[in-house]
């Protein structure tokens, strides 16, 4: 597997798979309560990180003239 591939890998096992572990109320975060902030959180980093895998992936490459 690539480096692209598994960087598309990390939303998804931060948000399926961290859930359980951050569902908690307390603390509040920016008024939200914790599990609230943890999915906006990588809702936020999800974007980040697939603009770097499209970056990363050869297919999107422009081929030079």
């Amino acid at each position: 597997m690539k480096l692209h591939q598994l960087l598309a890998l990390l939303p998804f096992i931060g948000l399926l798979g961290g859930v359980p572990f951050a569902n908690k109320v307390t603390p509040y975060i920016f008024g939200m309560p914790f599990v609230l902030f943890y999915i906006v959180l990588w809702v936020v980093l999800t974007s980040g990180i697939m603009a770097l895998v499209f970056k990363m992936d050869p297919a999107n490459k422009e081929e030079e003239i």
